[in-house]
């Protein structure tokens, strides 16, 4: 079924009028839409399964922050979505420490939330590094998938109160609607919430400063402001570095830049004397 298709059925099934395209996020294409003068958003999924996550997570954070949910269809892959206006995403925020603050304020919100209900595991989300692994062939260093593994073991092992996490919360999920900021496309999953600041960390990564620096100052106010502990943190960016790089590799893209992340998050672990020595890429 063409793309056109799945759009005019969305557009009888649930009594819109769809607009014009939004956006392309990820394999989903977006659209402006309109139902009895209210402006909304239909998402088309990649597939039935994910955007049956996104719909459950969206409901579980619906008193929380996110975005509402209006309709959903799963054999058409597509909900239906409040719009938020103005929508400008945090990184319109172009004040680093600002926008660092902004999502501290959010991510709070977002922990308040109890798990409910059946959401993918962190250690599935993570399942691309173990499929790696057990090729043995392949451009990236042994120790340094050796290392993810490890750190993410460890991780895993020792979340005593597994959370409901947003799974992609970075600037363009977080969205200004009316007097508050919004999240929105969350992937739905459960684990340690230590990790749902990492994408925030890998965007922008210069943005007011070298990398390196900007990293350190985003560590330093999440960790103050959120309670949260900065090894920790750390340890689950240098296992979502080696994660991106091997999905990379599954997509036929560039790998490099996941690993660049992995030795990025080492060095800030080894400046502190936390990187596992004995093990030492």
């Amino acid at each position: 079924m063409s793309m056109r298709e799945v759009v005019s059925r969305c557009e009888e099934r649930f009594g819109i009028n769809v607009i014009e395209p939004l956006a392309h996020q990820s394999g989903a294409h977006v659209f402006l839409a309109t139902r009895a003068n209210e402006d909304l958003v239909l998402k088309i999924g990649v597939n039935e399964t994910e955007v049956t996550r996104e719909v459950h997570a969206l409901d579980e954070f619906s008193d929380h922050g996110a975005i509402g949910v209006r309709d959903f269809e799963g054999a058409l892959s597509a909900l239906l979505l409040q719009r938020a206006m103005p929508g400008h995403p945090l990184s319109s925020i172009t004040d680093d420490e600002r926008a660092t603050e902004i999502f501290c304020s959010v991510f709070r919100r977002l922990q308040s939330r109890p798990v409910r209900g059946a959401h993918e595991f962190i250690q599935d989300h993570f399942s691309a590094i173990g499929r790696y692994q057990r090729t043995s062939v392949g451009p990236l260093p042994a120790p340094w998938v050796d290392r993810a593994i490890e750190y993410l073991n460890g991780l895993v092992a020792s979340t005593d109160r597994p959370s409901l996490l947003h799974g992609d919360l970075h600037h363009a999920n977080i969205l200004r609607h009316q007097d508050q900021w919004v999240i929105i496309d969350p992937k739905g999953i459960v684990g340690d919430p230590h990790f749902d600041v990492i994408q925030y960390l890998l965007n922008y990564p210069a943005r007011g400063g070298k990398a390196e620096t900007v990293l350190r100052r985003r560590i330093a106010i999440l960790t103050e402001r959120l309670g949260l502990e900065a090894q920790r943190v750390a340890r689950w960016g240098l296992a979502k570095g080696i994660l991106d790089a091997c999905w990379a590799l599954e997509d036929g893209s560039d790998w490099r830049q996941g690993l660049d992340t992995a030795e990025r998050f080492e060095r800030w672990l080894a400046r502190r004397g936390h990187s596992n020595q004995s093990s030492r890429p």
